[in-house]
């Protein structure tokens, strides 16, 4: 027994210790092109940090996929949105390696899949097999390259994640990318943190003018300030060979040349990844469509990435001193861009105050929040708001006004309708809605309880309540009804719903299931006849799909085809 605990516990410290250093080299690439990236690790997303590398595929899919490290098979997911079709390897020494937004998995894992899907009749599925079952070596080609998912166009998303399943910055492995250029300043902005700090006679954030320098740096005008201060820069890095916009590696600052401030991004965990919302200035980015990341810490952050960090990186400035401000923003490469910050410490009684609007709806962050009127009800749990905030709330018949998109919510509030005054039929047909920008609804997931509908949103706005009374259409694209198919590949089929959305859909050929995968961004269906369950050389098919709201389209026709 004691040979067992001393074996376990020196291969579990032995892995720990080689996740704190990563291992170089040990994972080869993926691809066997020359990698240029469309996005990089840690890069600020919408609620998320970016958690792998979106590798460029040549704007072509079907690319071989190679495993990274041998390994096994832990996760297949598929999936209408996210990462697509992607794979999870296992590997001996602790990580794991994702490749997502894949077109199709290899031969062997394809079967394994395809069997699973057809036995559970179901092309979304999660299936975690046994370690062992489906050992990969390195470099052997486990899938092929696609843009299934949330993915913008074709590429590879490839993440490194540790043992406890953290992501990791693949350039930290040895991956190595081109990189020449240094990162690109895009603004840089100066924060009154409280009621008696000011920033050149406004309480209010502003932005400062960037001078460029000829060794390519910047400075900006000096700027007048007392109190405490803060700043935020937008940045963005661009790899050689690439016009995409991608996220910085690390971000520094000083004050009179000591260190006040570091934001690294080599690692996260997934239950921190929305607290984004928290490093950058979120009301700016919603309104402008421009990240700022503040290089100060709000209250109640808890984000890891941050390093040396001194006095939460809140400046005091005082009357009458100077002080000399520094960034410098870096990329895995090394390429650097930095910004110099004069700062003239000048108390002023004639300052410009922001506008506090006061509602009777005050929200503290740190205790739940309810309110309710017209039969509309909004409850906001404790820890969703970041900060104390005044809510701008009103209520008109079915409609509630909840406040502004530009606000962040970190965990989901819950909107309830009293819905006594429809009839059953009606109530079948209401859905909730979120009303964008021109007052167009869209479906909020809408929960039916006897006269009560409840959504759950992370999202302020405008929410009501909406009927569908129009049915999903389908359309052949590939055949029509009576056609011999015999040359095609595959059976597709376009579907939509102009309102509610589409829910579920389900395909037979002769009565029995076939898989169809549903593709979001061009509204199709379609089956690949290399499963091999159409047999027959006359086919009767039937395509029902229905919307959020129970309404539903039938598809039937007639195709033939031999083999």
């Amino acid at each position: 027994m004691k040979w067992f605990y001393a074996v376990f516990f020196s291969l579990f410290f032995s892995i720990m210790q080689a996740q704190m250093q990563p291992p170089a080299k040990y994972f080869s690439d993926p691809l066997d092109i020359p990698l240029v990236l469309a996005g990089t690790f840690g890069e600020l997303r919408s609620n998320h940090f970016h958690s792998g590398l979106d590798i460029k595929t040549q704007h072509r899919e079907g690319l071989e996929v190679k495993a990274a490290a041998a390994g096994s098979i832990s996760r297949i997911k598929i999936q209408h949105y996210g990462y697509g079709k992607a794979l999870y390897v296992q590997h001996p020494n602790g990580y794991t390696t994702v490749y997502g937004h894949l077109q199709r998995l290899a031969p062997k894992i394809e079967s394994y899949l395809k069997k699973q899907q057809y036995a559970n009749e179901t092309y979304e599925i999660e299936l975690y097999p046994e370690v062992g079952e489906l050992k990969v070596d390195q470099g052997e080609v486990i899938a092929y390259s696609g843009n299934t998912g949330g993915s913008g166009g074709p590429h590879l998303h490839f993440e490194i994640r540790d043992g406890k399943q953290r992501p990791m910055n693949p350039e930290l492995f040895g991956m190595e990318f081109r990189d020449t250029r240094a990162p690109i300043i895009h603004g840089v902005y100066a924060y009154p943190l409280d009621e008696n700090s000011h920033v050149n006679n406004s309480s209010e954030r502003q932005q400062l003018r960037l001078i460029p320098q000829r060794d390519g740096s910047y400075t900006t005008e000096e700027i007048d300030a007392c109190g405490k201060i803060g700043f935020g820069v937008s940045t963005v890095d661009q790899k050689d060979g690439a016009p995409n916009h991608n996220g910085v590696y690390k971000i520094q600052a000083k004050m009179n040349g000591d260190n006040v401030f570091e934001l690294n991004f080599d690692r996260f965990s997934f239950s921190e990844t929305r607290h984004l919302n928290q490093l950058i200035d979120y009301e700016y980015y919603t309104n402008n469509n421009r990240r700022i990341q503040k290089l100060f810490i709000d209250n109640n952050n808890p984000l890891s990435m941050y390093g040396t960090v001194v006095s939460e990186g809140k400046l005091e400035i005082k009357d009458s001193l100077n002080y000399n401000y520094t960034i410098k923003v870096s990329d895995f490469a090394g390429n650097e861009s930095l910004i110099r910050i004069p700062i003239q410490g000048d108390y002023s009684d004639q300052i410009r105050q922001a506008e506090n609007k006061e509602t009777e709806y005050f929200a503290e962050a740190n205790k739940a929040f309810s309110a309710e009127a017209n039969g509309i009800d909004v409850y906001i749990p404790k820890g969703s708001l970041y900060e104390d905030t005044y809510l701008d709330i009103s209520f008109k018949g079915d409609t509630i006004h909840l406040h502004k998109e530009d606000t962040p919510l970190h965990r989901n509030m819950t909107i309830g309708f009293d819905v006594s005054h429809l009839s059953p039929e009606e109530k079948e047909k209401f859905f909730i809605a979120r009303l964008g920008k021109w007052g167009k609804p869209s479906y909020s997931t809408t929960h039916k309880k006897a006269n009560r509908f409840t959504t759950g949103t992370r999202t302020f706005g405008d929410y009501t309540l909406v009927a569908d009374i129009e049915p999903p259409s389908i359309k052949p694209l590939n055949f029509y009804d009576g056609q011999w198919i015999s040359n095609n590949n595959t059976l597709k089929v376009k579907i939509a719903d102009d309102l509610s959305g589409i829910k579920s859909y389900r395909a037979t050929v002769n009565g029995k299931f076939i898989l169809m995968e549903y593709e979001y961004k061009d509204a199709t269906l379609t089956h690949n006849f290399d499963d091999d369950v159409v047999t027959e050389t006359e086919n009767n098919l039937k395509i029902v799909v229905t919307d959020n709201v129970g309404n539903s389209t039938t598809y039937e026709g007639k195709f033939f085809r031999k083999e």
